[in-house]
């Protein structure tokens, strides 16, 4: 329920937003900001699409999680889609999850909420049932 209020609260405080900073800015510095986060979060998400071995050289690395430099990956292209939004807001929110420190914060979070299932292969070939989904505490013997 909290997330559709927000999300239909979202709008109004962007436009709140634009009639606020816009009026102290000026109409060109605003629109410069809109169109500068624009191309920063397409070339954000461009980079992020290229890949460029960033992914493989952190899993070689040897980090303590090897699903933290894909969680990463997720927030970088959740803050490129925000920065790709016009609006004061959604570019604040894109620019914060641009800082690591933040980005770790909000996966240890997460991390923390999420129960842990295991998915395993149950099926000889690719066509089987494929998965079995078993709790965090179902230990496999």
């Amino acid at each position: 329920m909290w997330i559709v209020m927000g999300l239909l609260a979202l709008p109004l405080v962007e436009i709140g937003l634009f009639v606020t900073l816009g009026a102290k800015l000026g109409l060109w510095l605003t629109l410069a900001w809109v169109i500068l986060t624009g191309v920063a979060g397409v070339l954000l998400l461009r980079g992020l699409a290229m890949g460029r071995g960033g992914l493989q050289r952190d899993l070689r690395e040897g980090l303590h999680d090897p699903l933290s430099p894909l969680a990463h990956r997720a927030l970088l292209g959740v803050a490129a889609v925000l920065l790709i939004l016009p609006g004061f807001l959604t570019d604040a929110l894109g620019l914060l999850l641009l800082l690591p420190p933040v980005r770790t914060l909000i996966i240890r979070g997460l991390a923390g909420r999420m129960r842990g299932i295991a998915v395993i292969h149950t099926g000889q070939r690719f066509e089987d049932e494929p998965y079995e989904h078993r709790a965090s505490d179902d230990r496999l013997t």
